[in-house]
């Protein structure tokens, strides 16, 4: 059996405000593992190198931001449980949340989010 996957830490901040302690997804291994098997989360996700995601595996609904290669933030949404979304062609990077998170951080298309690894 295979150790479970380790993601890097750090800090999800937005016009200088921190929103959230975050775990950072940047090798193919955790990129693939995701929040596969989670029940709640915790802890968003922020995922390099990503375009498109699923919550196949996952049993809670998630907010989801997709971000340009400058971590513009260029849609986001709510999806389900057991659903796969359509890639979003200019996004580079992904950050999944629990549901309801980006209402309470005030987080919107159009905002600049920066990760600070620990």
């Amino acid at each position: 059996m295979s150790p479970p996957t380790q993601f890097k830490t750090g800090w999800l901040v937005c016009q200088a405000q921190v929103l959230s302690s975050l775990n950072i997804a940047d090798t193919a291994r955790s990129r693939r593992r995701g929040l596969i098997g989670q029940k709640e989360i915790d802890t968003p996700l922020f995922i390099y190198s990503c375009r498109w995601i699923h919550t196949l595996g996952v049993r809670c609904a998630l907010d989801v931001a997709y971000l340009n290669d400058a971590f513009l933030v260029v849609k986001t949404q709510t999806i389900g449980p057991l659903r796969v979304a359509m890639p979003v062609f200019d996004a580079r990077h992904v950050l999944e949340a629990t549901a309801g998170s980006f209402e309470r951080w005030g987080l919107q298309v159009g905002h600049t989010l920066e990760v600070r690894e620990t």
